[in-house]
């Protein structure tokens, strides 16, 4: 492939640019400022340390770092692809976040002819964002910056969509995003890679290999996610008890992942080694694994359970799954994202519905109605006026039994994965299109090909001087090379 067929210089900035313009029009006439925001609704009634910012705000710069630094350092462990999996985790999250706010904003912010904007809003945005970067990372070293912005631009109204219908006409218990970020944005990203399957990449490639560096800036990554996730899964959760179990059942469940992942890891060793892909990646598994029930009674030894089975599912799938997967089923999953969010998304959804079946008001109390608001009884209900004394402000629900309840979440759960999987292979199809500056697969993980490298990008700090592998794959030695 001739380098000029995978310049950026035309088809970038006309994507950007066109991208702007559409995005800039779109807030102009559509956007504006939710109440907490708008001046206009401030009087002298109005408290401003009441204002949402203060509720939203902390929570929204936790998901930031998750977003920017957590994921951009995680996916830059491949020792030629640290600036690709960096900057274009950053320029594809500016995008779809932008993106989002609009597309997200109208299903669900969207009122007398605009979507009001607030710091919630770009919270839902975030996750929506997300469910972009889970899937960025099957096709990660594979896909131009070009591929990847039109990726999002058609992952981001597909997920908005399906979030719309789920909520409003499945009505689930979700809290953490289990079904709808993680197994949406698996299966999307499974989906993509399925349509642009490389036969050659099955044998492996010369440049699909780490370095001491970048696995320590990668491992960077998965701190900065551990340690904020606790965040993310009670974002959007009721204030109160319900957010504060999310935050226990998270930090529980990682904790369990962190620890079975080490015994594991040495375990499954051939030479009782720690391997750090594993601590990357298997570690993180807890925090999905509860994310279903993350507001639910399900008690601490549930969450620990349940971040132990997590990460086992995590460490056997890209042990054995993930070659299968490659060889017998054209997915080339290559940050192993079917095992992070797809095994453990399965197993939380199967925890959510287990303690959906088990919730009851002996364990709950009159809140019951609260967490599952579509089991409250419904408007005239005699029982209804009776919780209503009891809790103020509790809304008619739909009346459903727990039995009817789980049936709702499993439908909810199989819809998203086939809605995701079909919208994934679609969107792989358009992304095979000329044009859209497809690496080869000889270029494929090298940073060389999209950026302006320094000399030394691609050399090993060693003993007597420094090991460098240029483009040819010739091998020499650089003494000019700083310290890394």
């Amino acid at each position: 492939m001739k380098r000029s067929s995978t310049s950026l210089r035309v088809r970038l900035p006309a994507l950007l640019l066109l991208l702007e313009v559409v995005i800039v029009t779109l807030y102009t006439f559509f956007v504006t400022y939710d109440d907490d925001a708008n001046a206009k609704r401030q009087n002298n009634v109005t408290k401003p340390m009441e204002n949402s910012l203060y509720r939203d705000y902390p929570v929204f710069a936790d998901v930031q770092v998750m977003i920017f630094i957590g994921f951009g350092c995680l996916l830059a462990f491949f020792r030629l692809y640290g600036f690709g999996g960096m900057v274009f985790n950053f320029l594809t999250a500016t995008f779809a976040t932008q993106w989002a706010i609009l597309v997200q904003g109208y299903f669900q912010f969207y009122k007398d002819g605009k979507i009001h904007l607030g710091v919630v809003n770009l919270i839902n945005a975030e996750f929506a964002c997300a469910v972009v970067l889970i899937s960025f990372g099957a096709v990660l070293g594979k896909t131009s910056p070009v591929q990847l912005l039109v990726m999002a631009l058609l992952e981001v109204p597909v997920f908005a969509i399906t979030e719309w219908a789920v909520i409003t006409y499945l009505k689930i218990n979700d809290a953490g995003g289990s079904i709808l970020i993680h197994l949406f944005a698996c299966y999307f990203g499974l989906g993509v890679t399925f349509a642009l399957y490389r036969p050659s990449l099955n044998k492996g490639h010369a440049k699909e290999v780490t370095s001491y560096q970048s696995d320590i800036l990668s491992v960077m990554g998965t701190l900065f996610l551990w340690v904020f996730w606790p965040s993310f899964n009670s974002a959007l959760t009721l204030k109160g008890d319900d957010q504060h179990r999310a935050v226990l059942h998270t930090f529980i469940g990682l904790c369990a992942s962190t620890l079975t992942a080490f015994a594991l890891s040495a375990m499954l060793n051939k030479n009782g080694k720690l391997t750090m892909a594993d601590i990357q990646n298997v570690t993180l598994a807890g925090g999905v694994t509860v994310g279903a029930s993350v507001d639910m009674m399900i008690s601490p030894a549930a969450a620990y359970v349940l971040g132990m089975m997590g990460c086992t599912a995590c460490m056997l799938g890209y042990r054995y799954l993930s070659p299968f997967l490659s060889q017998h089923l054209r997915i080339q999953d290559q940050c192993g994202i079917h095992n992070l969010h797809g095994l453990t998304g399965l197993i939380s959804s199967a925890a959510g519905i287990v303690a959906i079946l088990l919730a009851s008001e002996d364990t709950y109390g009159p809140s019951l109605y609260q967490i599952f608001c579509y089991r409250a009884p419904q408007e005239g209900d005699p029982r209804l006026e009776e919780l209503q004394k009891l809790i103020p402000g509790l809304q008619p629900g739909l009346g459903r039994t727990a039995q009817q309840q789980a049936l709702y979440q499993v439908a909810a759960v199989f819809g998203t994965m086939a809605v995701a999987s079909v919208g994934g292979v679609l969107t792989g199809l358009v992304l095979r299109l000329p044009y859209l500056a497809s690496p080869d697969d000889e270029s494929c993980f090298d940073d060389e090909l999209f950026f302006d490298v320094p000399p030394d990008y691609d050399c090993m700090v060693g003993q007597g001087g420094s090991l460098c592998v240029n483009t040819e794959g010739k091998q020499g030695h650089s003494k000019e090379l700083r310290a890394l």
